[in-house]
């Protein structure tokens, strides 16, 4: 199965590198200057530089011919930008199988990634998503890297299909029928990585990040019972795998932005200097959204969300963490 692969930032072209080293794969994304440019080089020096590209791998700039050279799309980009890509690209798909790489939710309304994604291109196109612990940077390098990929059972066929397509000695595609807990897992870690970057921006030491990670684990896995996710999802490379790497990995755009706001810098200043989207920054308003809707109390998640929009101090959340009443470590609390 041939790929286009829309999105040519680190995450996309890593894909779509992974992609090419079984079969011919097409990259396409929206700056002509910069596709340009990986054509000449052939790499992608703005985010992977000094990683050369298999041979198979296809540059193109029109996003009508990279669909049309293709059996199958697989976007990735963030999520903020996700309707609006499924929007241009519905027209040109041909009831071609859609999948994404991109975590997070719809802005603004907190609906999964799947939700958006059936209303804009129909139920009846089979699709699939792909999700875990995985930086950019390892995938293009080919190191030993393990992903999930989710679909509903009517797609199942399809997401074997992605999961062998990406399978090669260095990368195992697992399947699952859970595609909300996928998705909520691949979104609500970066929140809980954000807790442990500015835990270690504070210096509060790694009984501080073991305790943030474990309780953050624990608001996850109460949110996902509220949404009805199979717990066995959550424990997997969607959940505890990608919260374990985004909470402690280097290349963690959400751990680099904690460490920021840690040490004092603002949104601003730290974006600037990590230069790519960080996700958890706009998802923590929706897993917010999330919590109060179906009533589950979510304080790391809320207290982050209080520090990213100016209502307390890294300190002030801190100590308002500390001070929560004594209860049994195994509650809906």
């Amino acid at each position: 199965m041939k790929f286009a692969v829309l999105g040519a930032g680190s995450w996309g072209t890593a894909l779509a590198m992974q992609l090419s080293r079984n079969a011919e794969t097409v990259l396409w994304g929206r700056d002509q200057a910069g596709m340009d440019a990986m054509q000449q080089t052939r790499s992608n020096d703005k985010y992977l530089p000094g990683i050369l590209f298999p041979e198979k791998l296809i540059i193109e700039s029109n996003l009508s011919a990279a669909i049309e050279q293709s059996d199958a799309v697989l976007v990735v980009c963030p999520s903020h930008a996700f309707g609006d890509i499924l929007q241009q690209i519905k027209p040109l798909l041909d009831d071609k199988p859609l999948a994404w790489a991109s975590k997070g939710f719809e802005p603004g309304t907190g609906r999964f990634l799947h939700q958006v994604a059936e209303e804009t291109i129909g139920d009846d196109v089979p699709m699939a998503l792909v999700t875990g612990p995985s930086f950019a940077k390892d995938v293009a390098n080919n190191k030993p890297t393990l992903v999930t990929v989710a679909s509903h059972s009517d797609d199942q066929a399809f997401a074997m299909q992605v999961s062998q397509a990406l399978h090669t000695d260095n990368f195992r595609a697992y399947i699952s029928q859970d595609v909300i807990g996928a998705e909520l897992g691949g979104a609500v870690k970066n929140v809980l990585a954000l807790a442990t970057g500015i835990a270690d921006g504070m210096q509060l030491g790694d009984n501080t990040r073991a305790a943030l990670m474990t309780r953050g684990m624990a608001e996850m896995m109460r949110l996902g019972e509220a949404l009805g996710c199979k717990p066995e999802t959550l424990m997997g490379l969607s959940g505890l795998g990608d919260l374990v790497l985004t909470s402690t990995g280097d290349l963690s755009r959400n751990r680099r932005m904690g460490l920021a706001l840690g040490q004092g810098q603002s949104i601003d200043t730290a974006q600037k200097k990590i230069g790519q989207v960080v996700e958890g920054i706009g998802t923590t308003d929706e897993v917010m959204r999330l919590s109060k809707k179906h009533q589950v109390d979510m304080p790391i998640t809320e207290h982050v969300w209080k520090v990213v929009h100016g209502e307390m101090t890294t300190i002030e959340a801190l100590s308002s963490l500390m001070d929560r009443d004594i209860r049994p470590e195994f509650s809906k609390g």
